[in-house]
């Protein structure tokens, strides 16, 4: 068995941990693999009560740019359409699980977005409490672009925060948006220049450890559970309505068309 990658890693100081995107060459694709490597490191984190504040963060040029689409591990396969259905399905739901425990970390979770931030990526920063973008930053969901639906609840979560509105014009389009637009809207709280981006949300972390972290955890837990009402079947479902689509013939069309630099002739089949 091939040794596993080192696609991100923790940092501490004092009282703040970082956990850091550490993949620049991919533009920190996310892959199965990052799935389990952030829920690791989550439950490192969960249970140190040393630690009052998480930030996430980037190396390179790009937050992340969406699911690496070149690992071939990451490839789900099936003797039949439907056991391919059928693995995907849990593989979405094993997703899920992973990415629960980086959600509900009882720490307050900042996420410092810069570049790129598509797909996974959004998806990803979404789980964060508070998000705080480059002026460089670029978001998008672009999966309807390569023929499959949204599947870990990024989608889920940006109706929560911008509505279903917005979230199905960005959902349904693949449009990107800047990050003027993104903090507009909803999908992050401040916008910086981007060589102020770490050192604002540093400072944005210690003013949160000045104040109770009993109290902290509190508020995030309260305010969470009011709005992840019905979260977890929506989660379900997705799990459910995103299996089949990643069997379609759109889809193979559209990875093609994205590895071409083309645009895909979708047939709806």
């Amino acid at each position: 068995m091939s040794e596993r990658p080192v696609l991100m890693r923790l940092e501490r100081d004092r009282e703040i941990a970082t956990i850091v995107l550490d993949n620049p060459k991919k533009l920190n694709a996310w892959s199965w693999e990052s799935a389990r490597q952030i829920s690791a490191i989550a439950d490192e984190v969960r249970f140190d009560d040393s630690i009052r504040v998480v930030i996430m963060r980037a190396e390179g040029r790009a937050f992340c740019a969406g699911v690496d689409l070149g690992m071939p591990e990451d490839r789900i396969t099936g003797r039949s359409a439907a056991e391919k259905v059928r693995n995907y399905y849990e593989k979405f739901r094993w997703v899920h699980e992973r990415f629960k425990v980086f959600a509900h970390l009882p720490q307050p979770t900042l996420i410092a977005i810069n570049g790129f931030c598509l797909g996974a990526g959004l998806e990803v920063a979404m789980m964060g409490d508070i998000r705080i973008a480059a002026d460089d930053a670029k978001f998008a969901l672009p999966e309807p672009k390569v023929g499959v639906s949204i599947d870990a609840g990024g989608d889920m979560r940006l109706v929560q925060e911008i509505g279903s509105g917005w979230t199905k014009l960005l959902a349904m389009t693949g449009r990107r948006i800047d990050a003027e637009t993104a903090a507009r809207i909803g999908i992050v709280q401040e916008v910086v220049p981007a060589d102020q981006l770490q050192s604002h949300v540093q400072a944005l972390a210690e003013e949160i450890c000045g104040n109770a972290p009993l109290a902290v955890q509190g508020i995030k837990r309260t305010i969470n559970f009011r709005a992840e009402q019905g979260l977890g079947e929506a989660m379900q479902f997705e799990a459910a309505s995103a299996s089949v689509l990643f069997t379609s013939d759109d889809m193979q069309l559209g990875y093609k068309a994205m590895a071409s630099k083309e645009d895909a002739a979708f047939e709806g089949k």
